[in-house]
């Protein structure tokens, strides 16, 4: 139930961090789609472990493999099943936590809810889990590619450093030109240091992930209950870290008035309706207007830090929790990926669902 997601353009993940290796199964991909395996695995390097001293030195080449609902380098419309097999586990790292709930973390939520957990690495809810969504979502920003859809994401904030210019105003090309994934190249070189001093001290801080996307036509998104921006909040509160999501004028709507905030339509020259201004975010009535369609998702620091912490154990004892492994000391240069890759996965199955929903 919980490890699967969409109604069309469906995934459920499975795997452990420690386990043999992390998967997806995509139901309801059309047939006929470019399976572009570099570009897939381009996307799980952009995701994956040890990219620099500011990420986890975990070793994992994220190298994937294809069971099924491929052949000839198309989608052939069947179950498509990815597999990645995990190659740097070190379960040894965690066996002192084994009976400890580490503050922050699913430990004590797991144990109450199964009865039992696997501790190594957080198991299930490791963000290990995540490059499986990588997976599965490059494979919908190949879907999307068909259509025009874009979809950018980049770092815009690291603890109270704050990037204070607006998506129109940077070059988000510049995004994958340094490890922090800010595309503002003297902010991001404030960026990596100061995640890199967090680093040293054995403490980890959170940050922002903005993301663009350009190209979806109007009409995607369901009223009521399935709103494109619902959606798109569920998405990204499901990745792991996740404490906020806001789309278009987002909270600083509310110091706005009406005659501000409103998006007056207009015609262009050739012909299609527009809006002046985009405090809407390119959301309306929970479908899509046609505009650029823009969020934040605001990720909290990494729960596992390198400093003796109070908690209590299994039998109800008061216990230290010792942090031990590798973990990133900030988790948003590895998260610009899955943002990406969960706004593809929205955008896909509601692509598919606006096609049976007229004639």
């Amino acid at each position: 139930m919980g490890s699967t997601y969409g109604k069309i353009f469906k995934i459920s993940t499975f795997g452990e961090s420690h386990g043999i290796g992390i998967g997806v199964i995509v139901e309801g991909c059309p047939a006929g789609v470019e399976f572009n395996t570099d570009f897939i695995q381009s996307e799980l390097t952009r995701r994956k472990p040890g990219q620099s001293r500011i990420t986890t030195q975990r070793k994992e080449a994220d190298e994937f493999e294809v069971l099924s609902g491929v052949f000839e380098g198309k989608t052939t419309g069947t179950p498509i099943a990815l597999i990645i097999r995990n190659e740097d586990q070190r379960s040894k790292d965690y066996s002192h936590i084994a009976a400890q709930f580490r503050p922050s973390h699913a430990d004590y939520t797991y144990q109450v809810k199964y009865g039992v957990r696997d501790y190594r690495g957080g198991g299930r809810s490791s963000a290990r889990e995540t490059a499986a969504r990588v997976a599965a979502g490059a494979l919908a920003k190949l879907l999307l590619a068909n259509f025009g859809v874009n979809i950018q994401a980049y770092v815009s904030q690291v603890g109270a450093m704050k990037l204070d210019k607006f998506y129109t105003e940077l070059d988000l090309s510049q995004t994958e030109n340094n490890a922090v994934r800010c595309p503002d190249p003297e902010m991001a070189e404030k960026m990596f240091t100061y995640i890199d001093d967090v680093r040293k001290k054995g403490d980890s801080i959170g940050g922002v992930v903005n993301c663009v996307i350009k190209g979806a036509p109007a009409g995607w998104g369901e009223p009521v209950f399935d709103k494109l921006h619902a959606e798109l909040g569920k998405a990204m509160l499901s990745i792991n870290a996740v404490k906020g999501f806001e789309y278009g004028s987002g909270f600083d709507g509310v110091a706005m008035l009406g005659s501000e905030h409103n998006d007056a339509f207009f015609i262009d020259d050739k012909g299609d309706v527009h809006t002046r201004s985009n405090h809407s975010g390119g959301i309306q009535g929970g479908i899509s207007n046609g505009e650029d369609i823009y969020f934040k998702v605001a990720f909290k620091p990494v729960a596992t830090i390198m400093q003796d912490q109070e908690s209590v154990d299994a039998n109800g004892d008061t216990a230290v929790v010792q942090g031990k492994g590798r973990h990133d000391p900030c988790v948003v240069p590895r998260a610009v990926p899955i943002v990406e890759a969960m706004a593809a996965l929205v955008l896909a199955d509601f692509y598919l669902r606006n096609k049976a929903s007229k004639l």
